[in-house]
């Protein structure tokens, strides 16, 4: 538990010093150890509500919430995140949609994120027909969806760099809760307290990794050395979940 749990705090640490939550690894570090997979959303869920609040009352306080067009995309996925956590999934099909989650990630944490603000670009339009899938990705395998929403806005140049960081931990925050209570809904008092019992030091684990990844983020390492190696963990853990299947 000790090694497991200095892994979240590691992972918590990478994820939020760039903005998002962590809970695909955190789910595949769970399923590495060899934990029931029907508790691993749970976890991982609640995981991604302790790092991503933090950021998200920050980007509030400091004005940067696009509040309205941010509100429009997470009303559209937080039903959808509910759907998904109630929705039976066998094992092998959530370790294999969790592993794809992570390799994608990974690639997407590999796209330059451009720092100035531009023009609102032709695509953005579309962007609140991918809440609803993303949404209901979040609320099956226990992600927060934000991984994959914040270079779809960087791409349609949906807003400035600062906006989307703050739209995509507000995306992460609403869907883990809405994704956490179908989970719940789903698995009963029996499946949420082993989840509580396994998951308390974890969560503790990432509160303290996620306050450490803002204070590098803030003052110390440069943000590109931070995303790639957040790319490399992603991608090596989700090479060896599909692998181990």
């Amino acid at each position: 538990m000790v090694a497991l749990a200095i892994a979240f705090l590691l992972a918590a640490l990478l994820y939020a010093s760039v903005g998002f939550g962590g809970g695909s690894t955190y789910n595949a570090l769970l399923a590495l150890s060899g934990v029931d997979y029907r508790i691993l959303p749970l976890i991982a869920l609640s995981c991604n509500i302790v790092v991503v609040a933090g950021s998200t009352a920050r980007f509030a306080r400091a004005g940067v919430t696009p509040w309205r067009r941010a509100l429009q995309l997470t009303a559209i996925a937080a039903p959808a995140a509910l759907l998904g956590g109630l929705t039976p999934i066998g094992e092998g099909t959530f370790l294999t949609i969790l592993g794809a989650s992570l390799l994608l990630t990974a690639a997407t944490m590999l796209l330059p994120v451009k720092s100035t603000d531009e023009a609102r670009g032709k695509g953005a339009g579309l962007v609140p027909l991918a809440a609803a899938p993303l949404g209901y990705l979040a609320g099956l395998v226990g992600i927060g969806g934000g991984i994959f929403l914040a270079p779809l806005l960087h791409l349609t140049r949906w807003n400035h760099a600062r906006a989307i960081a703050a739209t995509a931990s507000l995306f992460i925050l609403v869907n883990s809760l809405f994704g956490l209570a179908g989970q719940i809904f789903k698995g009963g008092e029996g499946r949420f307290l082993a989840a509580f019992d396994l998951g308390l030091p974890l969560i503790v684990a990432v509160a303290i990794g996620g306050q450490i990844g803002s204070l590098l983020a803030l003052k110390f390492l440069p943000q590109r050395w931070i995303r790639w190696g957040t790319a490399l963990l992603t991608a090596w853990v989700g090479a060896r979940l599909l692998l181990a299947m």
